[in-house]
């Protein structure tokens, strides 16, 4: 067990071992001014909470999903989106802005705007 000290509450909250470092992932995030989503993977979400997740606009997510880079399910009329398909989704995104940072990184190097 974990116990997180918070301030004002009379005794620590403990946390299962397994959870330690996602939660100081999380706080870190947060006291970084990073938004921290908690997402079940067990849950499918509805294109809002999906689209907050990738802090996207709604219609760009059901963009997302009708060309098939995120997998979803439609209950009726209302899509359901995978988790699994968003975070796999988020993961690619994040890679390729982190391929674009680096590529930027060293293009101004090459051209000795680095000095």
């Amino acid at each position: 067990m974990f116990e997180l000290s918070i301030v004002g509450e009379k005794s620590p909250v403990e946390i299962p071992a397994e959870m330690t470092e996602i939660v100081i992932a999380a706080l870190e995030n947060l006291a970084a001014g990073h938004h921290v989503s908690v997402l079940s993977r067990d849950e499918e979400l509805t294109t809002v909470q999906a689209a907050e997740a990738l802090n996207v606009s709604r219609p760009y997510l059901i963009k997302l999903l009708e060309s098939g880079e995120i997998l979803h399910r439609m209950v009726g009329t209302h899509r359901r989106v995978n988790t699994d398909s968003l975070l796999a989704f988020k993961a690619r995104a994040d890679a390729r802005a982190h391929d674009a940072a680096d590529s930027l990184v060293q293009m101004s190097e090459d051209m000795g705007f680095d000095r």
